[in-house]
């Protein structure tokens, strides 16, 4: 005997209101607000770090763009015996100087109205200070004037509040008349000894001149090898060991590239060690492989359709390949050479390989002569022991991070600048 059926036994399993279903949806729902929970929490993270990161080297960097000064009076007319100002101008200006005693002035001026150890407040290259004064202005000469020349590093420290008790108690004895001002040495100068007088230029044109060769060699070597790679070479086992082996050296540790331009550049070729040449070519030999990549996965996302009409209208495959498939392809090959010149900016350990570790006092003029980079010159400077140099380190990772920050605002510009809808 068939009897009727109940209302819940007519509800399918997928009839929405019936309560298992209802159950599933409540369960649905719960899980999105969990998942948007944890990403949201991640991005708090994330965000929370980098702010302290900031925060930290902001916060220390921006000292090591400012120095602590002391008024130095000098008697130039009475210290020089009547010094002519046309003897510090001209070719001759610099060699005059030197038979000057610019050095022995300043300390016999510091002497006068400090003591007999009145230099040891001061910086060890602070007279050179004095030295390009005379140069920019040598009626000074003529003069008794009061300058500004920087303390040493310990005072230094201290009176930006971080220093030991003995230069506090300096920095107590001393009182109003100390200040502080912008240190335009700071980037202008190349390294040294004294953290007072050292300078991020140097450095930072090796990085300007290192970024230029290895974007020179590794932009248009990856794109046609992609080009090439996607357009034209055959699909055989041959090609196939080639792809393997560039994403291979996509993921080797940047060290082995460093060892890699140490045998064949240095030790085979006999290039000049510490020079930029030398490391442009073998931060470009690890970011080629990135451009590589990109290029072709670029290459590959231009429809077939643009092939098919350009090769349509009668465009022999070279035009095809460089008047409609590189145009479309070449805001994502950008993207990947923004990736690539990042990593090659900041990498260390290649360089300190080639020898890019040395002492720098002079900005280089050339692609063969002695130079450094960003990184490298932080790991230097946070190496070193003296206080001084901490917050002179801070100061050059901004530098560092801004130099980055521009490099990546002008590709984007540019891939931007050059993108294509269809």
């Amino acid at each position: 005997m068939n009897s009727a059926a109940t209302p819940s036994q007519k509800r399918t399993p997928t009839d929405w209101q019936g309560a298992e279903m209802q159950k599933r949806i409540r369960g649905r729902y719960a899980a999105e607000r969990r998942f948007k929970i944890m990403g949201l929490g991640a991005v708090l993270i994330s965000a929370a770090f980098l702010a302290f990161l900031l925060f930290v080297m902001v916060g220390n960097g921006l000292r090591g763009f400012t120095q602590t000064e002391l008024p130095v009076e000098i008697d130039f007319p009475a210290m020089t015996g009547g010094a002519s100002p046309s003897q510090f101008e001209g070719q001759n200006a610099k060699a005059n100087l030197q038979t000057l005693g610019v050095q022995d002035i300043v300390e016999a001026s510091i002497q006068i109205q400090y003591g007999e150890k009145g230099t040891n407040l001061f910086s060890t290259g602070g007279w050179q200070d004095v030295r390009q004064e005379i140069l920019k202005n040598p009626d000074i000469v003529e003069t008794k004037a009061t300058l500004s020349l920087p303390v040493n590093s310990d005072i230094d420290v201290a009176y930006k509040g971080t220093g030991s008790d003995d230069s506090e108690a300096k920095v107590a004895q001393l009182g109003d008349s100390m200040r502080t001002g912008f240190n335009w040495n700071f980037l202008s100068s190349s390294d040294a000894t004294d953290p007072m007088q050292v300078g991020i230029w140097g450095a930072l044109k090796g990085s300007l001149i290192t970024m230029f060769i290895t974007l020179i060699i590794a932009f248009p070597i990856g794109v046609l090898s992609a080009l090439y790679m996607e357009e034209y070479a055959p699909k055989n086992r041959f090609t196939d060991l080639i792809e393997v082996s560039i994403n291979n050296l996509a993921a080797v540790p940047s060290i082995i590239f460093g060892l890699l331009g140490l045998a064949v550049f240095l030790n085979l070729f006999g290039m000049p060690r510490s020079a930029a040449l030398v490391g442009g070519l073998t931060l470009a030999l690890m970011t080629m492989p990135v451009i590589v990549i990109s290029g072709r996965n670029a290459v590959k996302a231009v429809p077939p359709s643009i092939r098919e009409a350009a090769l349509g209208i009668g465009a022999s495959k070279m035009q095809v390949v460089f008047h409609h498939v590189l145009p479309l392809a070449l805001p994502g090959i950008l993207t990947g050479t923004i990736i690539g010149m990042a990593r090659a900016l900041g990498e260390t350990a290649p360089l300190l390989m080639i020898g890019m570790r040395a002492f720098i006092a002079t900005p280089p003029d050339g692609i063969t002569e002695p130079a450094t980079v960003l990184p490298v010159q932080i790991f230097l400077w946070s190496d070193e022991v003296n206080r001084g140099f901490v917050e002179k380190t801070s100061a050059a990772i901004i530098v560092l991070l801004v130099f980055l920050l521009t490099m990546n605002a002008v590709a984007i510009y540019l891939r931007n600048r050059f993108e294509t809808r269809w």
